[in-house]
């Protein structure tokens, strides 16, 4: 048994560990392990289906100062005209190489992929090899918990439905049909109403299955952004800009959740796939207006509520059944990505647990963790810079991440080092308009100037619609 130490121990090389580290490697001290499951960093995309791609923008994703894609302007596809969406292969490739080019030679970083965290005895911490079975220690002053927002992926979740006598794929074993690995289906059936199941839809069709051939189980309908609300650019400075000043108008107006996804849409920044069927689920997926063209081409909508079993030629719901060809390759999506969880406080003694704190920036709140824990001395400080955010469920949880959103935008102003941290960050989408705006026209900066006061207008609102929804929800679990 090899006995290690360390002053930080980071369980995870995902976008949260990775991003932690960057931060703490290029503002603060200390020797630093990353213990990671998967054989090299990157988190859940060492596991992706191939297909898969990043929904947001490559420029608020990754690491704090190291460029992620091409930045190139998709010609082709129901992309067409936005900015290109980084594969899962440059996703992967893009972790890796920040190992390899930055982690490892600052001499600060020891990476330690394919281990299992065990478990800790105080300052001591055990971790297990993956592949030998052996078991070490790690004496750490701090532990940084990655796991709290660990994303959950198709290719390793547990299908929560039975099936009998019926063929089952994931999306990542899709391949096999061509490669001759199963039998070539005469119907497809999509399972999941999330992310995953609209790139699935989506790749079906581009591969050239007709849209009568399938069939799409959505238990619940989904809102999504518009992706081409969150372009980046000079040239897109003007929707750009009227994107959180549209959501804090309505927020500060809404009487609902809802509604304020209904009062975005007006304003041309949210999608829906079914415009007949009011959405109750929001996960802040992004899509494009061509990805809805395409997918609404899919008319056997089958809703009936979470599907329990499956068997040749039927499925059975919590809220009836419904009838596909017998014939037909389901197609799992249901893993849900990012659980909605609980939030606890980001610092605990001797312990990091990051969390979001820019709902749902995943590498923007892991990377201002790090800062944080870089810049400022006590876990009271460093706390009073951090109210912790969570995920959404359904669309009255979108009240509660913009108010932690806008909470933690007006603690972050109170500092001077984090502002200049954030003025020069790729991640923030709010620095990078800032820094776009000086060349742009007078009407677009008046109107970046009035998102401060529709912010701070729009927080009584949503502090009684989150409060409203926690209720709620607290008199349904009694």
């Amino acid at each position: 048994m090899a006995i290690y130490e360390t002053d930080y121990l980071v369980v995870g090389a995902g976008a949260i560990g990775m991003a932690f580290v960057d931060s703490l490697i290029d503002h603060g001290a200390g020797d630093i392990i990353m213990l990671d499951r998967h054989p090299k960093p990157g988190g859940h995309w060492n596991t992706s289906y191939p297909f898969v791609t990043l929904h947001q923008p490559s420029v608020t994703y990754g690491l704090s100062h190291e460029e992620l894609g091409d930045g190139v302007i998709d010609k082709v596809g129901p992309n067409k005209g936005l900015y290109e969406l980084a594969t899962g292969a440059q996703v992967s490739a893009y972790y890796d190489g920040v190992m390899r080019h930055k982690f490892l030679p600052s001499g600060r970083v020891r990476y330690l992929p394919m281990t299992d965290y065990v478990g800790r005895d105080g300052d001591t911490h055990r971790f297990r090899t993956i592949l030998s079975g052996e078991v070490h220690e790690v004496k750490a002053r701090k532990l940084v918990d990655g796991r709290k927002f660990a994303a959950q992926v198709p290719a390793i979740t547990k299908r929560k439905w039975k099936a009998e006598g019926v063929a089952v794929m994931k999306p990542g074993e899709l391949g096999q049909l061509a490669l001759g690995g199963a039998d070539i289906p005469g119907h497809y059936v999509i399972m999941g109403a999330g992310k995953t199941a609209c790139d699935v839809g989506v790749w079906l069709r581009q591969m050239g299955v007709p849209a009568s051939m399938i069939s799409w189980v959505r238990p619940r309908e989904t809102w999504f952004f518009n992706r081409a609300s969150l372009q980046p650019g000079p040239e897109n400075m003007a929707r750009a800009i009227d994107f959180p000043a549209s959501q804090m108008r309505a927020a500060g107006q809404a009487a609902s959740g809802a509604e304020i996804f209904r009062m975005m849409e007006a304003d041309g920044h949210m999608l829906r796939i079914d415009p007949q069927t009011e959405p109750t689920k929001f996960h802040f997926p992004v899509i494009s207006q061509g990805e809805v063209d395409l997918l609404a081409e899919i008319e056997d909508v089958i809703r009936i509520g979470r599907v329990e079993r499956v068997e040749p030629g039927v499925l059975h719901g919590v809220d009836g059944t419904a009838s596909v060809p017998r014939n037909a390759l389901f197609i799992d999506c249901t893993a849900t990505a990012a659980p909605r969880g609980t939030v606890e406080p980001l610092w605990q003694d001797d312990t990091i647990v990051p969390q979001l704190m820019q709902v749902p920036l995943v590498s923007l709140s892991a990377a201002a963790c790090g800062f944080i824990e870089a810049s400022f001395a006590t876990d009271e400080e460093k706390n009073a810079l951090a109210a912790p955010g969570r995920i959404t469920d359904t669309v009255e949880h979108f009240p509660e991440a913009l108010l932690v959103n806008a909470t933690n935008r007006m603690l972050w102003s109170r500092s001077p080092a984090l502002l200049e941290w954030l003025a020069t960050n790729r991640l923030d989408p709010g620095a990078r308009m800032m820094r776009d705006l000086g060349s742009a026209p007078a009407e677009i900066r008046g109107k970046a100037a009035s998102i401060r006061d529709l912010t701070m207008a729009a927080v009584p609102n949503l502090q009684r619609l989150a409060l409203a929804e926690h209720e709620r929800e607290k008199n349904a679990a009694r």
